[in-house]
């Protein structure tokens, strides 16, 4: 089967950060599921969560670099273009990742720093936005983790309208942001 080329296409920055983005996705919460096959208090189940927290602070910082591409290369025009409610639709559930990209990374920086715990990344130790308060962390560790469960269904359904697009629509939403193939 032949695929329709199409002249609108992100950027390649833009692409490139954006199947990144997935890729850290899938490691936050990877890394935060499967460390329930470890014991409490093991050192493999504790690198798990500071994988979480690293892969997720590396998002937090990466998505300012990802809404600068935004504005340096906006999103190519749709061919055919979809109705304006999909488009304000589109718009809203971008918002809505991109919330969730700043919002739950800076949760977990907050939680961290309000249980008086160190904040890893990547070898370095990041300072307590906050002092320690058990009662607030208990808060944010709440909010954490049922926005976590919201993600999952946010990030479904991104996934979702992309195949959409490209199998039932037909358009260039979902080729617009692969990166190119051969011809």
């Amino acid at each position: 089967m032949s695929l329709p080329k199409f002249a609108h296409r992100y950027h390649m920055a833009s692409i490139s950060l954006h199947w990144l983005m997935l890729a850290l996705f899938i490691a936050v919460y990877a890394s935060i599921e499967l460390r329930v096959l470890f014991e409490k208090g093991t050192e493999l189940r504790e690198t798990m969560k500071s994988l979480h927290f690293m892969f997720g602070l590396l998002m937090f910082f990466l998505v300012w670099l990802r809404i600068a591409m935004r504005f340096k290369y906006p999103a190519p025009r749709i061919e055919p273009a979809p109705p304006q409610w999909q488009v304000l639709a589109a718009r809203l559930a971008h918002l809505m990742l991109y919330a969730l990209m700043i919002g739950m990374p800076l949760a977990g920086w907050l939680l961290l720093s309000a249980s008086g715990k160190p904040i890893p990344f990547f070898g370095l130790e990041l300072p307590a936005l906050i002092g320690k308060n058990k009662e607030l962390a208990g808060q944010i560790k709440e909010v954490h983790e049922l926005v976590g469960t919201i993600g999952y269904f946010l990030i479904g359904a991104h996934a979702a309208a992309a195949l959409f697009h490209h199998y039932i629509k037909r358009d260039s939403t979902l080729l617009s942001m692969l990166p190119k193939t051969a011809a």
